[in-house]
């Protein structure tokens, strides 16, 4: 079963530090809210990808993402958008 919610999603890059879940941040780790997404599920974000929810943050409350990017200019780019998450059960 598939249950899909809209989010508003920022985007971050490396910071030097681990995630929540102690795995150095790559390319389909995405920051949620544990009591709307779980950590460790795995989710499809529109316009991303794949991904897993492997962290955590201060600002991340509710219905709000924050996907993981290799390089400062790729987090820039992808900004702040409201995007469709489909949590995969």
């Amino acid at each position: 079963m598939e249950k899909v919610i809209t989010a508003v999603s920022t985007a971050y890059t490396h910071t030097g530090y681990r995630t929540a879940t102690g795995v150095t941040p790559y390319k389909g780790v995405v920051s949620v809210d544990p009591g709307v997404i779980p950590l460790g599920t795995k989710l499809f974000v529109e316009n991303y990808g794949p991904a897993v929810a492997m962290d955590t943050g201060g600002d991340i409350k509710g219905n709000r993402i924050d996907v993981f990017f290799e390089t400062q200019q790729e987090a820039i780019f992808w900004g702040r958008r409201t995007v469709k998450v489909h949590i995969m059960e």
